[in-house]
């Protein structure tokens, strides 16, 4: 669908800056991206740099940008989130033109306060930062950088600690899970604020079991570089994955990042060897995948060794597969995707993939 153009891209969103995360121990969750998921620290914040109430790791992989943060103080405001939440996503940051001018127009739009402009400094330069509110305890930050030459943000210093690089190139899309009945509320959010546009509509005849359902919106900016899905519960026999996550995480959050690769045999081959534990769907899935899909460039036998999924639309194909939760909590996961052509999210794929994460609702008791 294409943006309304009185509306496009209102607040100058360049791309996904970063993505924040509070976590109990940011050293060891540090560690755990680099070994598992391949990314590479570059920056660090604490308190060796001066910084005497969070610290901070960012780690990197082609244009991916993940900060880890643990607060050093009770009165932090990651300590409650962490406290309610477990480990999760707290910030997804744009880097903008302006900050100030995103802020001002996003809040003119109708969204929440969440952090008034102001300056990060040191010696390599300024960069403005603002924030509004999003589902939940999440927040959106505006970053504009204005000729910063630091290696990340004021307060970082450089870091290095290299990952085995595992091909992951960019953000495909993140997933936000909302309450029953919000989901076009939200919707409506990133249409009216940020200027996105309905992309794809899944409704419960789409997305449904024998047990439980879901519905579905992607939002997207203009050139489909930043697509946000949101998902809110349907009816079921049994609870749904979505209402699983918003129990489990207190409340509404991002529920997976897709991670985008030009290579998903090597990629998801490389994150297996390195202990990124992948769900699987039957083998029944793979006996019927050439008739519903067509012909693919891959090896089936390999496609179907990895477990790796394939859906296509009038576009092309993808190939995609999705990482068990990677906290204790059955809330974040990670999805790699392929995209050869297709435009879609793997909708031939739905039914499979929910069987599958319902026996693990099964396993936890949750179904």
């Amino acid at each position: 669908m294409t943006a309304n153009p009185l509306t496009a891209n209102p607040l100058k969103l360049r791309r996904i800056d970063h993505v924040e995360f509070y976590v109990g121990n940011a050293r060891q969750s540090a560690y755990y991206y680099r070994q598992a998921f391949g990314f590479s620290q570059f920056a660090y914040a604490g308190l060796e740099t001066g910084l005497r109430t969070h610290t901070s790791y960012a780690l990197r992989q082609g244009r991916v940008n993940f900060v880890l943060t643990t607060p050093l103080t009770a009165d932090h405001p990651a300590s409650e989130h962490i406290r309610r939440h477990g480990d999760g996503v707290y910030d997804i940051a744009f880097e903008v033109d302006d900050a100030d001018q995103a802020f001002e127009i996003a809040v003119s739009r109708g969204a929440r306060p969440a952090i008034e402009p102001h300056t990060l400094i040191d010696e390599r330069g300024a960069v403005r930062r603002a924030a509004i509110h999003t589902y939940g305890d999440t927040i959106h930050s505006f970053i504009s950088r204005r000729g910063y030459d630091g290696v990340f943000l004021p307060g970082f210093a450089e870091a290095s600690a290299p990952g085995r690089n595992a091909g992951i190139l960019r953000i495909d899309h993140i997933v936000g899970n909302v309450e029953v009945g919000r989901m076009n509320e939200w919707a409506d959010f990133y249409s009216r604020v940020l200027g996105f546009s309905r992309y794809i509509t899944f409704d419960d005849k789409d997305i449904s079991t024998e047990y439980s359902a879901l519905m579905s919106v992607v939002m997207s900016d203009e050139s489909h570089a930043i697509m946000f899905p949101i998902n809110e519960p349907a009816a079921g026999r049994r609870k749904s994955q979505i209402q699983e996550y918003l129990e489990a995480y207190d409340g509404p959050g991002a529920q997976h990042i897709a991670l985008a690769t030009d290579d998903a045999i090597a990629t998801i081959g490389r994150l297996s060897e390195q202990g990124v534990e992948f769900l699987r769907v039957p083998d029944e899935y793979y006996d019927a995948l050439p008739a519903r899909v067509g012909e693919i460039e891959e090896p089936l036998e390999v496609i179907r060794d990895l477990g790796i999924l394939v859906d296509r639309d009038d576009d092309g194909y993808l190939l995609q597969i999705f990482t068990r939760p990677v906290e204790d909590r059955p809330t974040l996961f990670f999805e790699i995707i392929q995209r050869k052509g297709c435009r879609g999210f793997g909708k031939g794929n739905f039914r499979a993939l929910f069987e599958s994460i319902e026996a693990e609702q099964a396993r936890r008791g949750n179904l």
